[in-house]
C-alpha cells in the first residue's frame, strides 16, 4: 500500500442531515482501497446499537463509541467523562501513525455542547494543535454542526450541508435503515 504524503483535513457540518454519512462514504472509499481506517463517535454511546456500527464491523473497520449518547438525559459529569476518554482516545489513535484515516464523527457538536462546560477537557485550540501535529499523510475526517470557524479556516474542504426538505421536521420519526 502507498501512502499519500499530502493528508486532507475535511470538515461535514451544517444544520441538515447526512454529515455521519457523508463520512461513512470517505471511510468505504479509503477502506476500498486498502487504506487503514478508523472511525471514534464523539456521542454515540455504545449502549445502542447503530447501523453503521453493524455494518463496519462486518466490513472489518475500526469503530469506537464513546459518547454517553445524544439524548442528555445523564448528569453532565457522564458526558464530560465520556468526552474526556474520548479526546485522550483520539491524541493517541492520531499520533500513532497506525491510519490513513480517522473519521472524528460528531467532534463538532461535542465542541459546541452548551449544556455544560467542554473548554477545559478539549477546546478548539486543542483540536488545531493536534491536527497541526499530525502525520502528514493522515487524512482526518471531522463532522457534526457548529464547526467553529478555526476549523473551517485550517481544513482543505469543508462542506456545509442544510436540510432542503426532510420529513424529520414534520414529525416523522427515524425508520430502521434510515436513522437520523
Amino acid at each position: 500500500m502507498t501512502l499519500l504524503s499530502n493528508g486532507r483535513l475535511i470538515v461535514y457540518t451544517g444544520e441538515g442531515k447526512g454529515k455521519t454519512t457523508a463520512a461513512l462514504g470517505l471511510v468505504l472509499r479509503a477502506a476500498g482501497r486498502g487504506q487503514r481506517v478508523l472511525v471514534i463517535q464523539f456521542i454515540k454511546s455504545p449502549e445502542r446499537t447503530y447501523g453503521e456500527q453493524i455494518m463496519l464491523k462486518k466490513l472489518g473497520i475500526e469503530l469506537y463509541q464513546l459518547g454517553a449518547g445524544f439524548t442528555w438525559t445523564k448528569t453532565p459529569e457522564i458526558h464530560r467523562q465520556a468526552l474526556k476518554k474520548a479526546w485522550q482516545f483520539t491524541k493517541e489513535k492520531i499520533m500513532s501513525g497506525m491510519y490513513d484515516m480517522i473519521v472524528l464523527d460528531e467532534l463538532n457538536n461535542a465542541l459546541a455542547i452548551d449544556r455544560f462546560l467542554v473548554d477545559d477537557i478539549v477546546s478548539i485550540n486543542d483540536v488545531i494543535q493536534l491536527l497541526k501535529m499530525r502525520p502528514p499523510s493522515l487524512h482526518v475526517v471531522i463532522t457534526g454542526r457548529t464547526a467553529k470557524q478555526e476549523l473551517i479556516d485550517i481544513a482543505d474542504i469543508v462542506t456545509d450541508m442544510q436540510a432542503v426538505k426532510h420529513d424529520y421536521h414534520e414529525g416523522v420519526s427515524a425508520k430502521k435503515g434510515i436513522e437520523y
